[in-house]
């Protein structure tokens, strides 16, 4: 102890700005220095990683499943289908075309009568295979609902811990809070919880998806 004793009237010393018995800048750093007899401990000073400590949170929902791995999986998946349903309606639409123009041709060398019935019966498949192709539509648009659904529950105990750590009693939409501190924000921090433990999670199933039987798909166009 009496080695380390002056050291430490020194650093008061010069600590104090006092010029008497202060030891050199040099020497300072030396007893500063990690290991060095007397240096004071790597913890003993302020490290910035105490965790914020507040009672409300804030998150915008929004930016918590676009950021997320899986909403990045479900958005291409979405797309994906979007796209390959845009095509089939392409297809179906010339085929349809295809099959109006080949009627409309031959209706001159037709019973009239004869044509009545093909006409018809043309007009009943293209509002079968209208609907058909709506319903589709409408599964493409419940994939995007139903995939935050299916996130934010999965995300329930993520949300949870993530509010213990705070020692929050509540979180709060970003987006409809007028004025906020951003160190309250916890939107980042449970995009990287989320994706640690729940991944790009799975496809939830719902009706009518893009891959269901095309009941209404439209014949081959005759010759």
């Amino acid at each position: 102890m009496a080695g380390i004793y002056p050291r430490r009237c020194a650093l008061t010393l010069a600590l104090l700005g006092l010029s008497a018995g202060a030891a050199p800048a040099q020497d300072l750093a030396q007893d500063l220095a990690p290991g060095a007899p007397g240096a004071l401990p790597a913890t003993g000073f302020p490290t910035g990683t105490a965790v914020l400590q507040a009672p409300i949170l804030t998150l915008n929902d929004e930016q918590l499943f676009d950021d997320s791995a899986w909403g990045a999986r479900a958005e291409a998946e979405i797309e994906a289908a979007a796209a390959g349903l845009a095509a089939e309606n392409r297809r179906i639409e010339a085929q349809l075309l295809a099959e109006e123009k080949s009627l409309t041709d031959r209706r001159a060398s037709m019973d009239p009568a004869a044509f009545r019935a093909e006409a018809d019966a043309f007009d009943e498949r293209v509002t079968g295979i209208r609907r058909a192709q709506d319903l589709k539509a409408r599964a493409v648009s419940r994939l995007r609902e139903a995939e935050r659904r299916a996130f934010f529950s999965a995300a329930v105990p993520v949300l949870s811990d993530v509010m213990r750590k705070h020692g929050a009693v509540a979180i709060l939409d970003a987006r409809v809070i007028f004025l906020a501190d951003s160190q309250i924000d916890v939107t980042a921090e449970v995009v990287a919880l989320a994706d640690q433990r729940l991944g790009p999670g799975a496809a939830p199933e719902i009706s009518d998806t893009v891959d269901a039987p095309e009941d209404g798909a439209a014949a081959p166009a005759a010759d």
